[in-house]
C-alpha cells in the first residue's frame, strides 16, 4: 500500500507507536501504508519512531538492512547513562517505551542468512521479534523485543540451539547512543581539540553547504526531480525487472517441479519469472500528493517553529526543518495550509517538541486534500502537563484562527487536534482525533465513485495514478458475475468497491476501525449491497472468512503494507484450493519477496495446498520524482492434475 499513517516519502518523525517488525530494506523515503499500516491499508504496522540502537559495545558500524527510525525512542525502564541529563542514553528514562532495552545479540549464525530467514526461524520457535538488524555478511544479528518476558524467552530458547550446523549463542546487547547527542559531543570534541567540525551531513547526503535550502530539500524528498520523467520510468521498470529475476531464482530453489516451466519463462522474459508489461505512468507528475505529513522544528535557516520536511535524519544527527514551499510534489493547497499554520504557532507561547529532551509541544501537521476542494488538517500536540482548561483554550484559538481569522483563507474544511504524549507501549492503536472545526471527514472521487475519508483511514496518496492502478487490478482479476472477491487490507474499500458491480460478492478485511466505518459508508453511498467489511488483523480474520466461502470462483486482491502479508495469511491462501487467482499489489516488491516465494514454494508439512506461480507483472508509478512505484503481480494456482501425462505443472487457466 502506498499511503501511510506516517508518510515516509518525507524525512519526518514517526508519531505513531512502533510497528510489529521492521522490514528488511532501509525505506527512508518509501511510501507507507495508512490504515493498512500506513497508507497501505489496514493490516499493517506503523513506522517505528525510535532511534536505531547500536548493540553491544564491540558492535561494528552496521550496514543498514532495515528501516531505521528518525527519532530517539522514549524509553521504558531506567538504565545508567554517563551521569548527565544530556547523556547519550538519556532517552532511556521513566515509563516510556523503547524496544532497545529488550535487545539481544545472536551470535554464530549460519553464513548467508538473510532477514527473512532469521525472522522465519524465530517465528518457528514461537518468538515475535520487534526489530531485526543484520550486520552485512557478519554471522551475528541484533534483535529487540517488546518486553522483558519475550526477550528472556528468546534467550532461553535460542541459546544453544543448532541451526544449519551452527550452535547459536545469545547475549544481552546495549542500546544505541542517541545520534543527536553523540554527534554534538563529537563536534564539541573536535572543537576542543582544535580540529574543524565536519560539515558533511552525517547520513551521507552529498550536499554542498552553499546550495540553497530549496535544492537541498528537493534532493532529500524528491531525489529524481532533476531526472526527465521518461528516465524515471525506465529506472523504476529496471528495479521491478530485477525483482522478477530474483523471484525466478527463488522459485527454482524452492520448487523443483516448476523448473521446466521456469526455464521456458526465463528464456522468453530476460531471466524473469513472467512477462513484465510496460510501466504505466502517473497522469500527474507534480503536485500529486493528496496527503502530506510535515514535521515542526527549528528551521535550517535558524527560524524557530518551522513547519516542513526534515533535511536529514535523526540518526544522522540532524533535526533541521525546511519549508515545503519549493517542493514540486506538494500541491499548492497543502502549502497554503502549512504557511497559515506556521504563522499561527509562531504567535503562541508553546515551544516546538524536542525529540532529544522530550520537552515542548508542537510536533506535526498532517494535511489531506481532495479533488472535491475539501482540505483536512491534523495538528499533533504534546500536552505535557498543561491543564485541561489551557488545552481547551488553545483549541478554541485554533478554531477561531482557521474559521474567522487569518487562517480562513487556507480553506480548511476539517480541522482535528491530536494529543500525542510519550509512548508507553508498542501498541499500534490509532491516536484519537478531537474535531476542532468543520466536518469530521473529507470526500474524494475515484473512478466515478465517491469515498469518505477519515483522519486515520488509508487512501492512496496519488488519486489519478490510483485510478490507473485499480483499473489494472480489475482487468487482471478476470472477474465475472459469479466471482467472489476477497479484498485484503482494503482501507476505505476503494478496490473492492470499484469491482463490486461486476462480481457476485466482495469481502473486505481491514485493520483500522475508522477505515472500516468509512468503507461501509462508501459502499452504501455508491448503492452497493453485495459487499461486506470485517475489522481486524488479516492473519486473524482471513482464514475464517476464506473457509466460509463456498463459491468455486474466488479471487483475492491483496494490497498489504511494505513488509507484506503475515505468513498465516499466505498459508491460508495456499490451503484454500478453491482460490485460483491472486492479484498482489506491492508498494515494495523487495520487502514482499518472502510472500511471493511462499506462494510458489513446493507443498510441505508447513505449506499445504498446490502452489501459485506468477504469470504477469507490471509497475504503476504512483510516486513521481522518487524511486518508488507500485508493482502488480498476478499469481495463478498450479493444477498438477490438469495434464497427468506432463511433467510440467499447469495453471488453472491452461
Amino acid at each position: 500500500m502506498a499511503d501511510a499513517a506516517v508518510d515516509t516519502t518525507t524525512p519526518t518523525d514517526s508519531l505513531i507507536p512502533e510497528p510489529e517488525l521492521v522490514v528488511e530494506q532501509n525505506q527512508e523515503d518509501q511510501p507507507a501504508s495508512e490504515g493498512k499500516g500506513g497508507e497501505d491499508g489496514g493490516c499493517s504496522s506503523q513506522p517505528d519512531s525510535s532511534v536505531p540502537m547500536k548493540g553491544s559495545a564491540a558492535e561494528p558500524e552496521p550496514v543498514e538492512v532495515q528501516n531505521q527510525e528518525d527519532q530517539p525512542p522514549a524509553a521504558e525502564g531506567k538504565r545508567e547513562d554517563d551521569g548527565s541529563s544530556s547523556g547519550v542514553y538519556r532517552y532511556i528514562k521513566g515509563d516510556l517505551f523503547t524496544s532497545e532495552i529488550f535487545k539481544v545479540e545472536i551470535q554464530n549464525l549460519p553464513k548467508y542468512i538473510g532477514f527473512n530467514d532469521l525472522k522465519k526461524f524465530l517465528n518457528k520457535q514461537g518468538l515475535n521479534p520487534h526489530k531485526i538488524k543484520l550486520i552485512g555478511r557478519q554471522t551475528f544479528a541484533f534483535v529487540t523485543f517488546k518486553n522483558k518476558e519475550e526477550r528472556d524467552k528468546a534467550m532461553k530458547l535460542v541459546h544453544g540451539m543448532q541451526w544449519k550446523g551452527k550452535v547459536l549463542s545469545v547475549r544481552l546487547a546495549k542500546p544505541k547512543a542517541d545520534p543527536i547527542v553523540r554527534k554534538r559531543r563529537q563536534d564539541e570534541g573536535a572543537v576542543d581539540s582544535g580540529q574543524p567540525v565536519c560539515k558533511r551531513p552525517a547520513d551521507g547526503q552529498d550536499v554542498e553547504d552553499d546550495e540553497p535550502l530549496s535544492i537541498q530539500i528537493a534532493n532529500a524528498v524528491t531525489p529524481l526531480w532533476k531526472v526527465p520523467y521518461e528516465e524515471q520510468l525506465r529506472r523504476k521498470e529496471q528495479e521491478v525487472e530485477a525483482v522478477l529475476q530474483t523471484l525466478a531464482r527463488e522459485i527454482g530453489n524452492n520448487n523443483k517441479a516448476m523448473l521446466p516451466w521456469l526455464f521456458v519463462q526465463k528464456e522468453k522474459n530476460r531471466n524473469m519469472c513472467c512477462p513484465l508489461e510496460a510501466i504505466r505512468p502517473s497522469p500527474l507528475q507534480t503536485e500529486y500528493r493528496n496527503k502530506c505529513e510535515f514535521v515542526i522544528g527549528t528551521g535550517a535557516d535558524g527560524e524557530d517553529k518551522t513547519v516542513g520536511f526534515r533535511l536529514g535524519k535523526y540518526k544522522g544527527g540532524s533535526c533541521a526543518v525546511v519549508s515545503p514551499s519549493d517542493t514540486i510534489h506538494i500541491p499548492k493547497d497543502a502549502k497554503r495550509v502549512v504557511q497559515a499554520f506556521q504563522q499561527y504557532i509562531r504567535t503562541t507561547p508553546y515551544a516546538v517538541y524536542s525529540p532529544e529532551t522530550y520537552e515542548g509541544h508542537w510536533r506535526q501537521l498532517t494535511v489531506r486534500t481532495s479533488r472535491t476542494d475539501q482540505i483536512m488538517a491534523m495538528v499533533f500536540f504534546n500536552p505535557q502537563k498543561l491543564p485541561e482548561e489551557e488545552i481547551k483554550s488553545l483549541k478554541d484559538s485554533l478554531r477561531q484562527y482557521f474559521t474567522d481569522g487569518e487562517g480562513k483563507a487556507s480553506g480548511i474544511t476539517s480541522l482535528h487536534f491530536v494529543r500525542i504524549g510519550q509512548r508507553t507501549s508498542a501498541g499500534t492503536e490509532d491516536l484519537p482525533c478531537e474535531l476542532v472545526a468543520g466536518d469530521e471527514w473529507i470526500h474524494e472521487e475515484l473512478l466515478g465513485l465517491k469515498f469518505r475519508i477519515s483522519p486515520h483511514s488509508f487512501f492512496q496518496t496519488n488519486t489519478l495514478a490510483a485510478e490507473v492502478l485499480y483499473s489494472a487490478v480489475g482487468e487482471w482479476a478476470q472477474l465475472d458475475h459469479e466471482s467472489t472477491v476477497l479484498d485484503v487490507c482494503c482501507g476505505t474499500g476503494t478496490i473492492g468497491i470499484s469491482l463490486a458491480k461486476r462480481v457476485k460478492k466482495v469481502i473486505g478485511i481491514e485493520l483500522c476501525q475508522e477505515a472500516v466505518e468509512d468503507a461501509k459508508v462508501n459502499a452504501e453511498a455508491n448503492g452497493l449491497t453485495n459487499i461486506e467489511f470485517h475489522c481486524g488483523k488479516a492473519e486473524d480474520i482471513f482464514p475464517t472468512v476464506l473457509n466460509a466461502i463456498v463459491s468455486p470462483n474466488v479471487t483475492a486482491v491483496v494490497d498489504p503494507p511494505r513488509a507484506g502479508l503475515h505468513s498465516k495469511v499466505i498459508l491460508a491462501i495456499r490451503r484454500a484450493e478453491h482460490l485460483k487467482r491472486l492479484v498482489y499489489v506491492a508498494c515494495n516488491a523487495k520487502a514482499a519477496m518472502n510472500n511471493f516465494v511462499d506462494l510458489c514454494r513446493a507443498p510441505s508439512n508447513r505449506v499445504r495446498g498446490n502452489p501459485f506461480r506468477p504469470v504477469r507483472a507490471m509497475a504503476v508509478d504512483l510516486f513521481p520524482q522518487t524511486m518508488h512505484c507500485e508493482t502488480i503481480l498476478l499469481f495463478e494456482r498450479v493444477d498438477y492434475s490438469a495434464n497427468a501425462n506432463s511433467t510440467e505443472p499447469q495453471t488453472t487457466e491452461n
